[in-house]
């Protein structure tokens, strides 16, 4: 969830210094973009895939702490919740099959891990959104001991002045007659650590960025659709990918009346189609107050007077704390400076092979939208891409979508007839073999053609049982014991049975 940084208290002044210098941050970036410095290498797949932990039983495991000694690997790191851990992916090129070599090491490394994590009585997950969890696991106690999250805690309901309220309908499960809708009281941000995900990273040039973002705003939607996996939260069946409302409450800042007042939310879509990276940057420091103002002693406008790199930790900081689902990355690397873009909106899971079929859908969907001689957001209003991502939240494949010159459509008649070809077409840009497209794109189509993702074969597992005559907390323990199974076997999930 970004930089650590030490437990304090924060005054008004370190408030007042911390905006001074995100705005000499600010400035230090515009000479930077002004005199084209940013370094633009080969292109490169990059993730962090968010997990978590489970007993025996299915139930959460609060023993991160535990579980990352037994790992004992650097890439895997401390996550929100107890029940969370992250691994980071080293970057890689993208051409080739580079894709597929990353399948097989992510798949040993996460096999590793759990063998390890087992040795304490714990055991991995790639899901959404555990089903299992409960009110009682949102508790203070269960943050993690990084005290980056305490203060997150403390600054988001400083901010906000009361506690949190989560109110999400729920969508009707197979054969149900009625809704199980969320309405809930929470004084912890624990319910965020309830949404795990795979964030993807691409490496852009400054000038190329506002397109490929415009084209991954435009893309969340249907991303959103195909990789539905996070349906049960709290024992209720709501949204598809459930994660997308609760992420979008459990880190509000806003009491009802900053709301009414039209007060932007931290966990943001945006509003416009942009121009420029700066358009990001500009907008998190001018709408949105710090939630950890802590100052560095850098002045990034002398370093770069010396011929030197700044480090903009300001910026990065306050960055780190506006939650975009397609989010502007600034860093350093090898001496130099880079901008990324960090995609957000994918759930985790449900296999290695269905994480890397979304992450080669979007790579080379994006391409080519971001390349097209008519940009689509020339012809598609920015209103009509938030609402898509809400609707394929909400409904998944069940979802209508608009698109320019299709209408209203469902996403998997939209990505059969539009977008697989624009995929394909974008990963041959890219240089990544045939035989590579064909593998990751056909786990996609086929997805499509069955209509099963994550989200659909776990609420049909938990209904089938149910009809079986188990309560709710026994089908929910027992559907993700047999997801858990299933996912280490590794096929996609639209072959697996229930």
């Amino acid at each position: 969830m970004g930089d650590d940084v030490d437990q304090r208290k924060f005054t008004r002044q370190d408030r007042h210094l911390f905006r001074q210098k995100v705005q000499d941050c600010l400035d230090a970036l515009a000479t930077m973009l002004a005199d084209d410095t940013f370094d633009v290498g080969e292109p490169q797949i990059g993730m962090e895939v968010e997990l978590n932990l489970v007993d025996d039983d299915m139930a959460p495991a609060m023993a991160n702490a535990t579980v990352l000694d037994a790992i004992a690997d650097p890439d895997y790191q401390t996550e929100l919740g107890q029940f969370n851990i992250e691994i980071n992916v080293e970057p890689r090129p993208l051409r080739g099959d580079s894709i597929t070599n990353l399948e097989f090491a992510l798949r040993r490394s996460l096999n590793a891990a759990d063998e390890r994590a087992g040795s304490s009585g714990s055991h991995l997950v790639m899901i959404g959104m555990l089903p299992t969890l409960t009110d009682k696991h949102f508790e203070y106690k269960w943050l993690s001991a990084n005290p980056r999250y305490d203060l997150l805690n403390q600054q988001i309901f400083a901010a906000r002045g009361e506690d949190i309220e989560l109110r999400i309908p729920g969508v009707r499960l197979p054969g149900s007659a009625a809704t199980e809708d969320l309405d809930t009281i929470t004084d912890t941000i624990l319910p965020e650590a309830a949404c795990t995900s795979v964030q993807l990273h691409l490496q852009v040039s400054p000038d190329d960025f506002a397109s490929y973002w415009n084209g991954a705003q435009a893309l969340a939607g249907i991303q959103v659709a195909l990789a539905a996996n996070s349906p049960f939260f709290a024992g209720r069946a709501l949204w598809h990918e459930t994660r997308i409302p609760l992420f979008e409450q459990a880190t509000d800042t806003r009491p009802q009346e900053l709301k009414n007042q039209g007060v932007r939310p931290r966990v943001w879509f945006g509003e416009r189609w942009i121009n420029s990276i700066f358009d990001l940057f500009e907008e998190n420091s001018r709408y949105f107050p710090a939630l950890l103002p802590v100052c560095s002693d850098e002045d990034p406008k002398e370093v770069l007077a010396q011929g030197g790199t700044p480090d903009l930790s300001e910026l990065r900081m306050h960055n780190g704390t506006v939650y975009r689902w397609n989010r502007p990355i600034y860093d350093r690397s090898g001496g130099g400076h880079h901008i990324r873009l960090e995609n957000r909106v994918l759930p985790a899971g449900p296999t290695v092979i269905d994480t890397l079929a979304d992450a080669a859908f979007y790579y080379g969907t994006l391409r080519s939208l971001a390349e097209a001689d008519r940009p689509l957001w020339s012809q598609m209003s920015y209103d009509a891409a938030a609402e898509n991502l809400h609707s394929a939240a909400r409904s998944g494949f069940d979802a209508r979508l608009y698109w320019p010159e299709v209408g209203w459509v469902s996403p998997q008649e939209l990505v059969l007839r539009r977008l697989l070809p624009m995929a394909d077409a974008g990963l041959a840009a890219y240089g990544v073999d045939a035989d590579v497209r064909d593998r990751y794109l056909g786990v996609v189509e086929g997805r499509c053609l069955a209509k099963v993702s994550g989200s659909v074969w776990q609420r049909n597992a938990v209904v089938d049982r149910e009809r079986a005559g188990d309560a709710r907390e026994a089908a929910l323990s027992g559907m993700l014991g047999d997801y858990v199974t299933l996912m280490n076997e590794g096929n996609p999930v639209h072959t697996w049975a229930r």
